[in-house]
């Protein structure tokens, strides 16, 4: 012991000595070598000239600072600490209010953009997010987008879907073709103001089409679990009711891309074939293949880091593929996660790696970006609003109406169809995603990327406000007294 406190000092004493001794002769030969090379420079400059720019210790340390936090690296960090922090404050806030946090997280995007921080304090809001490093959070959250389009696609029970498939495939589906041609009726009015110079009529209809009429499986799950529905009847049915909605709905947005990117009909068809070519060998070759793995590995103290690699490796040549015949990434992650075994310890594994770090971390670095690139400020005109809602009105109209009448129609009792239909009209972040693929490919202008993404936010909020007031003017008129957890006959614990 004496000898290593006798022995460490020693060593540590006599090497740094040698480097400062090596240092400063270094130190020697650059002022030399700067001196002889510079004679013929500082001869040439006027006293004026030739005088040291002096500055202090204090202000060079502020300057290394600045330049450390603008470095690329560093403003990253410094943007995702700024984003989780805001997004997560808005979801506590919203939370109180019995929505759902992620709605807090959407508007803590709008926020944080051109709208609101943009607007009051324009050299902070530039400071922070500067239109040169917004690439780096788009890529990031593209990123967080695949693994949570992979985790929707794993969450799609098949076995529970045939069950209630008759009723949910009538119900889902009218909420997705009613709402869609009234997409591509408003699109009729809206083509000539606000579609870009470049975007034919059938490519711009076509996508207002499935803009209004896609629900958001997620949010939905999350309310119906908040509200303690989730294995009642009536939440097996909306559950079961926005998986075909999401499963058609992306089929559709993966021909619309197709027809939008292809130009001619003829490369839409060429690449809607590639599409159902590469969905069969999902479906019949890589699904049976990852089957019979799992089978294999399916009991814990057998799973091992190869198999989660090939999954992930499964998941992104999916996502690749799909990117590379043009209809979108995100496409080929849920493709990936539909193909996972649904009674597997695989899957529970992968949700629990996965669902963290894309829930908690990359997607708030989504709605951010989304916000950034929404600019309320644009809609500076009266007519803006008049259509900004009018499109909110006739979306409500598509999904609320929609799916309340084909439930309805299918024998449900008022309440239910009622409620149906206010689930149905949920379209949160999966509308959200639709909205910045549309933008990336040149159909939605800035003001109309502004309106819809407006239409999003208020049909999402209003989806818990729309339930309590089906319930509370259900109830026998004896009994007004409402309780959070007492819905559809489900007793809350006193």
């Amino acid at each position: 012991m004496i000898r290593n406190l006798i022995l460490y000092p020693v060593i540590v004493g006599v090497f740094s000595l040698l480097i400062w001794f090596i240092i400063d002769a270094g130190n020697d030969l650059n002022r030399n070598s700067r001196n002889t090379n510079s004679t013929e420079q500082t001869s040439e400059l006027s006293d004026e000239e030739s005088k040291p720019v002096v500055i202090s210790s204090e202000e060079s340390v502020w300057q290394q600072f600045y330049q450390n936090v603008k470095s690329p690296l560093g403003l990253l960090l410094f943007q995702i600490i700024v984003i989780l922090f805001v997004s997560k404050l808005f979801g506590a806030l919203f939370a109180k209010i019995n929505q759902p946090s992620v709605i807090g997280e959407m508007l803590a995007g709008i926020f944080l953009g051109p709208s609101l921080l943009g607007l009051l304090m324009p050299e902070f809001s530039e400071f922070i997010f500067p239109k040169s490093s917004l690439n780096n959070i788009q890529f990031l959250s593209q990123i967080g987008l695949v693994f949570f389009m992979f985790i929707i696609g794993m969450e799609l029970d098949i076995e529970k879907l045939k069950s209630k498939v008759h009723n949910a495939i009538v119900i889902s589906h009218t909420g997705i073709i009613f709402p869609y041609f009234l997409g591509v009726g408003v699109a009729y009015f809206l083509f000539e103001q606000f579609a870009p110079e470049n975007i034919t009529f059938t490519s711009f209809a076509l996508f207002m089409g499935i803009a209004m009429s896609i629900t958001a499986f997620p949010v939905l799950a999350r309310i119906l679990k908040e509200r303690g529905l989730t294995k009642t009847p009536l939440g097996i049915l909306a559950i079961t009711c926005a998986a075909f909605d999401d499963v058609t709905a992306w089929c559709i947005l993966a021909t619309v891309i197709a027809i939008a990117k292809a130009g001619s009909i003829g490369s839409a068809l060429f690449t809607i074939g590639l599409s159902l070519a590469f969905i069969l060998f999902m479906l019949f070759v890589v699904s049976p293949f990852i089957k019979k793995l799992s089978y294999k590995y399916d009991e814990k103290e057998k799973l091992n880091k190869t198999l989660v690699v090939i999954v992930f490796f499964i998941m992104l040549l999916s996502s690749c593929i799909t990117e590379v015949i043009g209809i979108h990434a995100l496409i080929g992650a849920f493709l990936a996660g539909v193909c996972m075994p649904q009674k597997s310890n695989i899957k529970i594994m992968l949700m629990e790696k996965i669902e963290d770090v894309s829930i908690l971390l990359l997607l708030p670095l989504f709605f951010a970006f989304t916000g950034l690139r929404t600019q309320i400020g644009l809609l500076n005109e009266s007519h803006l609003w008049v259509t900004c809602g009018i499109i909110i009105f006739i979306a409500v109209v598509g999904k609320f109406g929609g799916g309340t009448l084909a439930s309805k129609l299918t024998g449900h009792s008022w309440k239910e169809s009622l409620s149906i239909g206010a689930l149905m009209n949920t379209r949160g972040l999966m509308e959200l995603i639709v909205l910045n693929i549309g933008y990336d490919l040149g159909i939605l202008s800035p003001e109309l990327f502004a309106i819809m993404v407006l239409m999003a936010l208020v049909t999402t909020f209003m989806t818990g406000p729309l339930l309590d007031v089906i319930e509370y003017f259900s109830k026998p008129k004896s009994n007004i007294s409402f309780k959070r957890g007492n819905y559809w006959g489900i007793n809350s614990p006193n």
